[in-house]
């Protein structure tokens, strides 16, 4: 049985930056997920993730706030592009290194694969935030309604498990499109 890692990442004092955290949330609150699958709430540490797929998984769906010029509350679904960090210069290498928090998703992703323990199908579920900067919980009206497709996305998801599994891409109807997003 194939082993699936669901983890919602984001900071849940800058609004809607905790879409990740209150996705996970309401995954890990609403009815009994498939064997095999497996939800965890990161929030800003990464390398609680990193430490997470150290138990080895086949893939990982990352839930977070992403930039992605569009309008506030926009699901995008990325198919992750993770860096190599043996191909990096050896001063590229070091400053990475330095930062031993990996708060953002991309960080831990390229730590991951560095130690052998990323998996070979790594998606991100993304939402366009309105507002992340100014203090405050709760997210605002554009991305709280995002909720929903957030969630019809990962059941999605879930429910084509056997077609990426065996080296097919996923096709939500919820998301209109997917992209690579490098990291």
């Amino acid at each position: 049985m194939s082993r699936l890692l669901v983890a919602g990442m984001g900071n849940v004092l800058r609004h809607d930056d905790g879409f990740g955290v209150e996705i996970a949330r309401r995954l890990m609150a609403g009815d009994a997920l498939p064997a095999g699958v497996k939800v965890i709430d990161i929030g800003i540490g990464g390398i609680h993730l990193v430490q997470e797929l150290m138990d080895g998984y086949d893939a990982l769906v990352v839930i977070d706030a992403v930039e992605r010029g569009s309008e506030p509350g926009t699901v995008h679904l990325l198919v992750a592009d993770v860096a190599d960090l043996t191909l990096w210069s050896e001063d590229e290498r070091g400053d990475f290194l330095a930062d031993m928090h990996y708060t953002t998703p991309s960080k831990a992703l390229i730590l991951a694969r560095a130690l052998g323990v990323l998996p070979p199908r790594v998606f991100i579920l993304g939402c366009q935030p309105g507002e992340t900067d100014a203090l405050g919980i709760g997210l605002t009206a554009p991305v709280e309604r995002a909720a929903t497709e957030a969630l019809r996305t990962i059941a999605e998801l879930l429910d084509q498990r056997d077609r990426w599994r065996s080296g097919g891409q996923p096709v939500p109807s919820a998301v209109p499109g997917r992209e690579r997003a490098s990291g």
